[in-house]
């Protein structure tokens, strides 16, 4: 019976399209054949080989790199695109949370004050009425 291993976490899968290269990638690919080659062959004729060569993988790197980058499952222009709003734009929070054990200290604070003056009017008007009694 054959065995075939079934990865634990399905969402790391990515569905192959042509060539065992994801959509994006031959995508990025191919947009990075079409700026690299014709760099190539204008510019060894002017600059030379070895320097067309790296002017070619100059240009393509960054296709590359949006072809195979990820983090956290996230593509590269996502990752990037974050990362600068959050240096640009990190702004105030949208949403704050009320503290509201400051709510209760202070309602705390009232009640144990109201609570004092209660007991020591109570106290002071048991006073006039004991004095009253013995007069």
């Amino acid at each position: 019976m054959a065995y075939v291993p079934v990865p634990k976490d399905l969402t790391k899968i990515k569905t192959k399209v042509a060539l065992n290269l994801t959509k994006r990638q031959l995508i990025c690919f191919s947009l990075a054949a079409v700026v690299g080659i014709p760099t190539y062959l204008l510019a060894r004729g002017m600059i030379g080989n070895s320097a067309a060569v790296l002017v070619m993988i100059g240009l393509m790197l960054p296709f590359f790199f949006l072809a195979m980058f990820e983090r956290d499952g996230q593509p590269a222009e996502k990752v990037i695109r974050n990362y600068i709003r959050a240096k640009l734009w990190p702004g105030t929070r949208p949403y704050i949370t009320e503290n509201l054990y400051k709510y209760l200290d202070e309602e705390g604070k009232t009640i144990a004050t109201q609570n004092k003056t209660a007991t020591t009017a109570t106290a002071a008007s048991a006073k006039k009425h004991r004095s009253g009694k013995r007069k």
